[in-house]
């Protein structure tokens, strides 16, 4: 019987994506594969049911999730839907394994193997699957038309007959994937750049893109091409040299995280207080506590005179693009596991073996396997 790949409706709130999109699910057919579609699953992305003509739509979604040999998901599956899994299976999908130890727990004990895309390292054959830079490169494109549309001030310099209007000035902090699209997208909008990140290799980067890199001496290079966490002494010098920058921003875009931990707490209440009237900040690590102080998450409100916003899932605000990026993700990251339209993964390939979450009755992710220890 040929493998079958599912494809179910995503459930999370606001939740807009679909991991698979019709002209995948047609190359992955064209391979022999079967494709199972929980009806209705692409509505939220504009993709019709009958634009699937590959695959075998249900309305059942317990059927679905019983009859999968690997499920496509974006979102984590709740306890529930791991439940209904057949045993053996496969999930593939963001599954924030630094989050829910007790559903990481779960697909241990029902044999489940699972792969989180968050995982999958950033080696330059993996970058065709690598749907964390996918992802965060339609936030940061997001972020600055959200930080134009909500700052008091034009982004480009314009010339009227009432005189000549500066162009605003816009600060990122956090220099990754995210970072760089916003400030590609603020440039292309016509505002003064600045950016900031503690890992110093990543000037030449932002100098490439016609931005001015803010370097507060500090070093801070970590693994996997992520920032380390700051010692108090580095904090306090980064705190003295960004806050003037800070100050002057018409618009701020944040976007530092470091994997598994709480998002550095980077722009305090008292460099709000000092921003100027009609100011900005959109802090993409919202999810992960923000890097403003005053951020509340999924909430806009006005502070004094500057405006906070913390957006969720900034990704599936893009919902067509976004669906089409990650479902070209996880096709590519299939050919490491499906080979002849047979399930055959190749563990000794380093992305497959650094992205399996639990495999064989195990948690083979070390640090969920210590943190779903701790939590039991």
């Amino acid at each position: 019987m040929p493998i079958c790949v599912a494809v179910p409706h995503e459930t999370v709130s606001g939740e807009r994506r679909v991991a698979l999109v019709p002209a995948v699910a047609e190359q992955l057919a064209k391979q022999g594969v079967e494709i199972l579609l929980q009806a209705g699953a692409g509505a939220a992305a504009f993709y019709r049911d009958d634009e699937y003509t590959s695959a075998r739509l249900t309305d059942d979604r317990t059927e679905l999730l019983g009859a999968a040999d690997i499920l496509l998901t974006v979102q984590p599956l709740d306890e529930d839907a791991i439940g209904q899994l057949r045993e053996g299976s496969i999930v593939i999908g963001f599954l924030h394994p630094h989050e829910h130890p007790e559903r990481i727990a779960q697909m241990r004990e029902r044999n489940i193997t699972s792969f989180a895309v968050e995982l999958i390292p950033r080696l330059s054959r993996a970058q065709s699957m690598d749907a964390l830079s996918s992802q965060a490169s339609i936030a940061g494109y997001k972020a600055a038309l959200m930080a134009a549309s909500r700052t008091a001030r034009f982004f480009p310099m314009l010339t009227t007959a009432a005189g000549t209007i500066r162009p605003a000035k816009v600060l990122v902090i956090g220099v990754g994937v995210a970072g760089l699209q916003a400030i590609a997208t603020a440039r292309r909008l016509g505002a003064m750049v600045e950016a900031y990140d503690v890992r110093p290799e990543t000037r030449e980067q932002v100098e490439s893109l016609g931005a001015k890199f803010v370097d507060v001496q500090v070093k801070a290079e970590g693994s996997g091409g992520y920032a380390r966490e700051l010692t108090e002494e580095e904090k306090q010098q980064e705190v003295a040299v960004l806050a003037e920058h800070v100050i002057q921003a018409d618009a701020i875009i944040s976007t530092a995280a470091v994997p598994g931990r709480p998002a550095p707490c980077i722009i305090s209440a008292d460099m709000v207080d000092r921003m100027k009237h009609g100011a900005v900040i959109i802090d993409l690590a919202a999810e992960s506590g923000g890097n403003c102080e005053l951020t509340v998450p999924g909430e806009a409100f006005g502070h004094e005179r500057v405006m906070i916003y913390g957006p969720l899932n900034v990704p599936a605000m893009l919902p067509v693009h976004a669906s089409e990026m990650y479902a070209k993700n996880l096709y590519n990251f299939l050919s490491l596991i499906i080979r002849d339209g047979k399930l055959d993964p190749d563990w000794d390939d380093e992305i497959v073996a650094s992205s399996v979450l639990t495999h064989a009755g195990e948690i083979r992710h070390e640090p969920t396997r210590k943190a779903v220890e701790a939590a039991s």
